[in-house]
Order: C-alpha cells, then structure tokens, then sequence
C-alpha cells in the first residue's frame, strides 16, 4: 500500500499514539481525495499519511487538501511538512526514510518548537519604470550591443539594492528570529518582495499590530500579511535533500495553497 505523506509532528503530541505501534486514524481529518488521513508511529514521531492509490493524478484541491492537513496539524504540534507530492511506495520505504533521517527530523522540531512563520508581501513601484529592459539578441556584436548589457545590469543592481533596502527594513522593524525574501517584477511595473518571517508562536497579535503601524507609515508601499503559517520555508531550508518525494507521484504540479508564497513572472537575480 502507498503512503502519501504531509508532514511529521511530534508523538507525543497526540494521545491517540499512546498506545499503539501501528497507523491510527486522526479522528475527523480527510487528506487528499477525501482519504482518511492517518497517524504513523515512528519512535518519537508521527509521521501524518494518507492511502494512496499511485495512479491518481494529484490537482490544485490535491495542493488545498494537503495544505489544510497540515495546517490542522499545526494546531497540535510542532510540524515538518513535506513537499506536494510527496508518496512512499509501502510500509517499508516510508519507515526506511525516517529511520535513516530520525535523528535530524528530531532535531529540526526542537529548534522550530513553539515557532511559527508570518508572510509579509510588499509592493513598491519600479526605480527603474522610466527606462525599459532591453532585449539583447544573443548573435548581437558591437558598441550598441555592450551598451545594451551594461544598461540592463545596471538596473538590475539599482532594482536589487531598492528590494535589499526595503527587505532591511522590514528586518529592523519587525526583528524575526529568521527570514527568506524573494523580489520579483510584476507584468504592471511593480516589485514585489515576498517576506516570510520566523517568529515566536506568543507573539503574533504583537507582529500583527506591528504590521499595522508600520503600514499606515510606509505610504510608498503596498503591503499586505498572512498567517500565522506552519514554517514551510524554515522547514524546507533546514532539510533540504531530505524531503524529496520517495515516490513520484502520477502527476506533479505546483500548488500555490502548499505555501503561502504566490508565484509571479520575471524573477529579478536572488539577493545576496
């Protein structure tokens, strides 16, 4: 039988695991196509599955419903989620992985314990909306065409320093115990920084009413919040090479619910 996985939590996180050695239903939570999502004991972890049958094809409600398992979880427990899409072939293959990684699994939920992620998205004009990129054709040669190069890395550095100005700010104003930004261009001419914060659980209705002050004070931005979150990026960026499928599942797809990033086009160069 195949295990489509959500996330890990800590055993001890739910009562139901205290006596038993085999996968135990978690009373009123559906996964993925309505199955019943189930407990899988690990040693000192839970290991949070579903039934799954290989050869059906995983959709956006596939990415909701993974999403709201975890997010139910998060309720209860610490969590590691694991990436949309992640199936392991059998019993075997699924005790196999968290028996080779237990010790760093156990790890990760001691240093995210009582921890949550906060997203912050921030709209600000374009500092370079006055001068249009110039497409350089690869076979061009010539004044015009290192002219071309230089302009377009010019702005690409004045659009990076803007984004690392605002991301710094956010940094001072909001103190998070960790981050991961991202900045991005928008077809209308804007940037976009995405902001996911890590913060303490306790104290989310005071970054709340930070994000308010700081808000009606940076009138030259947009900016809008979610969350609390599971920690999808602090998780991801702590097992990275750990949490890859087992399995491929019958079709991949990216599932904007899994995260509360939301994909836009025109990636400007990551930040240093």
């Amino acid at each position: 039988m195949a295990w489509y996985a959500y996330c890990i939590g800590e055993k001890i996180a739910f009562p139901e695991l205290a006596r038993h050695r085999k996968p135990v239903p978690m009373e009123s939570v559906l996964g993925i196509s309505g199955n019943q999502v189930f407990l899988y004991p690990a040693s000192d972890l839970a290991i949070v599955v579903s039934e799954h049958n290989p050869v059906e094809t995983l959709n956006q409600k596939s990415g909701v419903d993974h999403a709201r398992v975890i997010a139910d979880c998060f309720q209860h427990s610490t969590v590691l989620p694991f990436r949309f899409g992640t199936v392991f072939a059998d019993d075997e293959s699924l005790r196999k992985s968290i028996r080779s990684n237990q010790r760093q699994f156990q790890c990760n939920i001691d240093k995210l314990r009582g921890k949550t992620e906060m997203h912050l998205k921030i709209f600000v004009d374009d500092c370079c909306a006055h001068a249009l990129d110039k497409h350089v054709p690869a076979e061009g040669v010539g004044r015009e065409y290192l002219s071309n190069l230089r302009e377009n890395a010019a702005r690409t550095r004045e659009r990076q320093t803007r984004a690392r100005a605002v991301s710094f700010q956010m940094h001072r104003l909001f103190i998070p115990l960790d981050e991961e930004v991202s900045c991005r261009l928008t077809e209308s001419g804007k940037m976009v920084l995405d902001v996911a914060h890590l913060i303490d659980r306790k104290y989310v209705e005071r970054y709340q009413n930070k994000f308010a002050t700081t808000s009606a004070m940076m009138r030259e931005c947009q900016m809008q919040v979610s969350g609390p979150w599971p920690p999808y990026h602090f998780v991801h960026r702590l097992t990275r090479g750990v949490h890859a499928p087992a399995q491929p599942a019958a079709a991949r797809v990216t599932a904007p619910a899994t995260t509360p990033l939301a994909g836009l086009a025109d990636v400007i160069p990551a930040m240093a």
